[in-house]
């Protein structure tokens, strides 16, 4: 089965092709370009480059969050195009979960985090068993501090966008943290595809009209206009 993935939650854009559990092609970009700009461009260039047409792809995956409410929404948007004009089904996939699947060559405990400003980081912690992550905790925001408190002295591997700020903010308190190398730091296309297989075997897609984002906080915006309405009524 044939999965084109993309990967657009954070600075970094992705997009893989895989056939089951090989990798055919894969894109990436960290070049701070905004993710309208390159991710479709770089999956109608991968596909020709592949000799794959469009319409031979099975399924189409993509990082549905948490991450960049942009990135998100474009990534997202461009998925559900794809997959409407040509009838195949989605399948969105958590961007923590992504990242460790891409990173599983590591081994051991994972540490999957993103830097949510404001002090917080969406973070998901896997242990990798039999060659796949297996999830500790759900997806959540929560403050350095707090996930500090938790991993304490745990060795774990630092992956994501937000593992060199976690590495520097938490390396004193937690003397097990270890930075993941850089090219299995980020999220990809593939970690999205391979986070995706075991969904499309199971039948666990959903058509484009049902594909969503994840997000876990509400966008700054919202978040602003929540706080005046706030401090309105209660003035």
């Amino acid at each position: 089965m044939k999965i084109l993935a993309l990967e657009s939650s954070a600075v970094s854009a992705s997009v893989a092709l895989t056939e089951d559990e090989k990798l055919v092609a894969q894109s990436f970009q960290n070049c701070g370009l905004t993710h309208s700009r390159t991710l479709l461009p770089m999956a109608e260039s991968l596909l020709a480059n592949c000799g794959v047409p469009l319409g031979e792809v099975d399924a189409f995956a993509v990082a549905h969050g948490p991450g960049s409410f942009t990135g998100v929404r474009i990534g997202v948007a461009t998925v559900k195009g794809l997959a409407l004009g040509t009838d195949k089904p989605c399948i969105g996939v958590s961007t923590l979960e992504a990242m460790a699947w891409g990173a599983r060559a590591l081994g051991g405990l994972l540490c999957c985090v993103m830097d949510a400003r404001a002090g917080q980081v969406y973070n998901a912690l896997f242990a990798i068993e039999d060659g796949a992550p297996r999830r500790l905790c759900r997806d959540r925001a929560l403050k350095l501090t707090e996930l500090g408190e938790e991993i304490d002295r745990t060795p774990y591997f630092l992956v994501g966008d937000g593992a060199e700020l976690c590495y520097n903010t938490l390396k004193e308190r937690c003397p097990g943290l270890c930075l993941a190398p850089p090219e299995l730091r980020f999220a990809t296309g593939y970690g999205v595809a391979a986070a995706a297989l075991p969904l499309l075997r199971a039948g666990q897609t959903c058509t484009p009209q049902e594909l969503d984002a994840f997000y876990l906080r509400r966008p700054q915006a919202e978040r602003e206009r929540l706080k005046r309405l706030s401090e309105s009524n209660a003035n």
